[in-house]
């Protein structure tokens, strides 16, 4: 369950009003959503795959600065070559859509994870969202963005 001041906290850090959202997966130090989890199928009935969605600001500003580095390049070339990573991350897809399931199952969108899981490294975003929703471990290419991150979860950095 949502709260109303976290709903209108999230259309803040969005800077439009936040929609079908469940909970807040994480939070800032300060104890502001970092991320929200959603619904797989959107109110209008549109699938939505991502389960985890990163909202603040900041965070999403650093992960994009990465992104546009060329990380996710270097980290595919990581998960081609090392078997440990690659099967880590599959273990990482399978829970995701368990979870998922356990929300919602949505034939559209079945086998169908975020962030590129299981076999690339499409969007930072999504998989440090499931990295800081769901703990170290759970998602080892989220953990290695956030390592590389030069934002940390563990200093507000809230606007």
């Amino acid at each position: 369950m949502i709260s109303q001041e976290d709903l209108d906290e999230v259309s803040r850090q969005l800077g439009r009003p936040a929609r079908d959202i469940i909970e807040v997966a994480a939070r800032c130090v300060c104890k502001r959503p970092l991320v929200v989890k959603t619904k797989p199928r959107l109110e209008d009935g549109t699938p939505f795959p991502t389960l985890y969605y990163l909202t603040q600001k900041s965070a999403t500003a650093a992960v994009s600065a990465l992104e546009a580095e060329g990380y996710m390049t270097q980290l595919q070339r990581d998960l081609l070559e090392d078997d440990k990573l690659s099967n880590a991350y599959n273990k990482a897809h399978q829970k995701y859509l368990q979870e998922r399931d356990e929300i919602e199952v949505v034939d559209e969108i079945d086998g169908i994870s975020a962030g590129g899981m299981p076999y690339r490294v499409k969007c930072l975003h999504a998989l440090v969202a499931h990295s800081l929703a769901t703990g170290k471990g759970a998602n080892p290419v989220g953990d290695l963005a956030l390592a590389k991150l030069e934002w940390s979860p563990k200093v507000c950095t809230c606007l």
